[in-house]
């Protein structure tokens, strides 16, 4: 199940993004119906080509930011598979402001339908194998939690939202400590309880050398196919809990096999990065006027 965070939390952006883009007045709506004289009106929101939706919350959110007077009718929900011409929702209310949410609500709901569009044909991938899909950091500044949400949207789950979440010793973080096991030593004495502490490996020496400390998750970086089920193999026999991640080179000629060496996560950017996205129109409905 993907949750967006509350609206005390995303209106504060939502209404960063109308502001930037209505500035200092929306001029050609608002010299067609000043305010004392607003039309009413009808609109649908239509899909122009076949996907996952996601992102529809957002959608209605941005209209009711405009003005609560706007209904917004959803006809399916966020993660369905919908067909090239599906009317999404149906709206009504002020012109004014359905004309000047337009562009921001559609800015919104077309690349998050994108990301989650590009997510579930990634996880479709290995829907029959217990290997979960992760999203990565690699995201949008500013659009995190909603790049994230997609991801969720199209069926994978999310790996730490911010470096505040767990720890993760990459591999600089080795150079700089002197070696994985300094690294963790040092780490355990500072963090918080219960923080996950995650080490990224790129050699079986290294995996032998995490496996020697108290951590609870290794990642295989990088690794050939080979080398990543002999380090699945070493580390389901040292510590058979411990979970394993692979990571490094993930696309939808390659995420099978991997997922196949047995591990528990696989974590790749590409859905979000890749994506392209997803074609809507909204479109007012003749006699709205």
């Amino acid at each position: 199940m993907a949750n967006l965070p509350p609206w005390l939390t995303l209106d504060p952006q939502l209404q960063a993004w109308l502001m930037e883009d209505i500035g200092r007045g929306d001029r050609t709506t608002q010299a067609l119906w000043p305010t004392e004289a607003d039309a009413w009106g009808q609109a649908e929101l239509r899909l122009k080509q076949s996907g996952v939706l996601a992102g529809l919350p957002l959608f209605q959110r941005i209209f009711y930011l405009l003005s609560p007077d706007i209904e917004v009718q959803p006809l399916v929900e966020d993660g369905e598979v919908c067909p090239s011409g599906t009317v999404v929702a149906q709206l009504k209310g002020p012109m004014s402001a359905l004309l000047m949410g337009e562009r921001v609500a559609l800015n919104l709901i077309m690349p998050l339908s994108g990301i989650a569009t590009l997510t579930r044909t990634y996880t479709d991938q290995i829907a029959d194998l217990p290997t979960q899909l992760v999203d990565t950091r690699k995201t949008t500044p500013g659009l995190r939690i909603l790049e994230k949400y997609a991801t969720q949207v199209g069926g994978a789950i999310n790996h730490r939202m911010g470096l505040d979440d767990a720890v993760m010793i990459k591999d600089n973080h080795i150079v700089a400590a002197g070696g994985i096991g300094e690294a963790v030593r040092c780490v355990r004495q500072q963090i918080p309880f219960p923080l996950a502490i995650e080490v990224e490996t790129e050699t079986l020496e290294q995996v032998q050398q995490a496996l020697n400390h108290p951590i609870d998750i290794i990642m295989l970086d990088n690794m050939a196919v080979e080398q990543m089920q002999a380090a699945v193999k070493l580390i389901r026999s040292s510590r058979p809990v411990l979970k394993i991640e692979a990571s490094g080179n993930i696309n939808l000629q390659t995420l099978r096999v991997v997922a196949e060496t047995g591990v528990d996560y696989i974590s790749t950017s590409a859905p979000i990065t890749q994506a392209r996205w997803l074609d809507f129109s909204l479109k007012l409905l003749d006699g709205s006027l």
